[in-house]
């Protein structure tokens, strides 16, 4: 039984991402940008265990979601799990977005692995970079600060650099 630590869920978010989406908090991230929005999440010994399987199931009670978000914490320091939940929620005909401290470069290089690359594979927005507080606004979509980008992954990753959403 494959498991998670999270932080926790919003099983019907419409802040993180477009649509009705079930937002997976991981637990845990080694960025600790200051002001960051879940501070609690940074310690990886916090939060609780979570099976795959209990999140799939959740996920598939509500007809209503356009996809799932990954977000933390850091999503790319808990990849294998996530990859798993990513290729559940594909084949179900949900889109994935992910929220990371990382740049799309990083990941696709395999910073901070080679399963954080792999996850990167099956993601079809990412929003990256980390918290700055000094471009903070709240008039950015998605977005907590200026430096973040929102990037449509498949088509960087077709087209070799980044292709952000407009």
């Amino acid at each position: 039984m494959t498991t998670l630590r999270i932080f926790g869920t919003a099983d019907d978010s419409i802040v993180d991402g477009p649509g009705i989406r079930f937002a997976v908090f991981s637990q845990g991230c080694s960025k600790t940008c200051p002001r960051c929005h879940n501070p609690e999440a940074q310690p990886f010994e916090g939060g609780r265990e979570v099976a795959l399987e209990e999140l799939e199931r959740l996920i598939a009670g509500n007809p209503l979601l356009a996809g799932i978000t990954l977000t933390g914490g850091e999503p790319f320091e808990q990849p294998k799990p996530l990859l798993e939940l990513a290729q559940w929620a594909k084949s179900r005909g949900l889109n994935v977005w992910a929220y990371s401290g990382y740049l799309f470069e990083e990941l696709r290089d395999a910073v901070p692995s080679p399963e954080a690359s792999e996850l990167l594979q099956l993601v079809d927005v990412l929003v990256d970079g980390p918290f700055l507080e000094g471009q903070a606004s709240h008039e950015l979509k998605w977005r907590g600060s200026a430096n973040q980008r929102l990037i449509d992954v498949q088509a960087s990753l077709a087209a070799g650099t980044v292709t952000e959403l407009g």
